[in-house]
C-alpha cells in the first residue's frame, strides 16, 4: 500500500475544479479508459492569453485525481506562457510528493495541459508523431526519451513509473531497454534493485485481489443482496461473476468499473481491467 501525503489525500477526498467547462478555449484529453487512466482538461482563456478557469474529468487512482485537482488550481490565473512552463515535477511538489510508482499520474497532468494549450494554438504537438513503443498503455518512443531526459531515468522500472511503459504485459521492456541506452549512451544504466520483484507475480496478484473482495468488496455489495465472486486473472484483466441481487441490477456494469474496479485499482495494482465473465 501506498503512503500518501496529507495533501494528495485532500485532493482526493474534496477534488477541485471537477467538470467541464462549456465552450472551452482549448481541450487536453490524454489517455484511455482501456489504458487504466484517462485525463480532460477544459481550459478557458481569455483576450489577453491569461487561463480564467480550468476544470477536469479523469478515470483513474487517487494520485490521478490529486494530480488533476491540483494542476487545475495551479494553472488558474497563469498566462498561457507561464502554465505551458509547469512540470510533471511541479505538480508533484505541489502535492507535497508522490509515491514513485505514481509519477506517471503527474505526468499524465503535464500531457493534459500541454495538450490543451496545443488544442488553443491550433497546434500538432511533436510527441503526437512518435512510434508507439508500449501498446497496452500507448506510450511512444518519444514520450519515453523525454521522461528520461527531464526527470534523469536509469532503469526501465523508473521508466514503468513515469510513463507506465512496460507496466502490462513486459513484451516492450527489452525496446525501452534499448531507448534508454540510447538516450544515455555516455551514462552507465542502473541495475535493477534485486530487493524484490518489479511486478507481482500472478499468484501474488490473486492472492491479493481475492484479500480485497473478501474485505472490501463484498460486504459492501452483501448488504444490498449481491454478491461477487473471482472467475480468472489474465493479465492484467480480472475476470469476475456478479452474484444475488448483482446479476439483475440495471446497473450492474457501473458497480463493476465505478466500485470493484476503482477499489481494486487503489488497493491492488492501478492497472487492472474488471470485466464480468461471459
Amino acid at each position: 500500500m501506498w503512503e500518501y501525503t496529507d495533501k494528495v489525500q485532500e485532493h482526493f477526498l474534496n477534488p477541485q475544479n471537477v467538470g467541464e467547462i462549456e465552450n472551452p478555449s482549448g481541450v487536453g484529453d490524454v489517455g484511455s479508459l482501456a489504458c487504466g487512466d484517462a485525463l480532460k482538461l477544459t481550459l478557458k482563456i481569455d483576450d489577453e492569453e491569461r487561463i480564467v478557469d480550468a476544470k477536469f474529468k479523469t478515470f483513474g487512482c487517487a494520485s490521478a485525481i490529486a494530480s488533476s485537482s491540483a494542476l487545475t488550481i495551479m494553472v488558474k490565473g497563469m498566462t498561457v506562457s507561464e502554465a505551458e512552463k509547469i512540470t510533471n515535477d511541479d505538480i508533484a511538489d505541489f502535492l507535497g510528493g508522490l509515491p514513485k510508482e505514481k509519477m506517471h499520474c503527474s505526468v499524465m497532468g503535464r500531457e493534459a495541459l500541454e495538450a490543451a494549450i496545443a488544442d488553443y494554438r491550433g497546434v500538432i504537438l511533436p510527441m503526437a508523431e512518435g512510434e508507439v513503443v508500449c501498446e497496452c498503455f500507448g506510450v511512444t518512443d518519444l514520450d519515453v526519451i523525454r521522461a528520461i531526459k527531464e526527470s534523469d531515468l536509469r532503469s526501465v522500472e523508473e521508466i514503468t513509473n513515469f510513463t507506465k511503459a512496460g507496466g502490462g504485459c513486459g513484451k516492450c521492456e527489452d525496446k525501452l531497454r534499448d531507448i534508454l541506452q540510447e538516450t544515455i549512451s555516455d551514462t552507465a544504466v542502473k541495475p535493477v534493485q534485486i530487493e524484490g520483484p518489479k511486478r507481482m507475480t500472478t499468484l501474488q496478484k490473486i492472492k491479493k485481489i481475492e484479500e480485497v473482495l473478501e474485505r472490501e468488496i463484498k460486504p459492501a455489495l452483501k448488504k444490498d443482496g449481491g454478491d461477487i465472486e473471482l472467475v480468472d486473472v489474465d493479465g492484467d484483466f480480472v475476470m469476475v461473476s456478479l452474484r444475488g441481487a448483482c446479476t439483475s441490477c440495471a446497473k450492474s456494469q457501473t458497480t463493476l468499473k465505478e466500485y470493484v474496479e476503482k477499489k481494486l485499482r487503489e488497493l491492488v495494482l492501478d492497472t487492472l481491467i474488471v470485466e464480468e465473465a461471459k
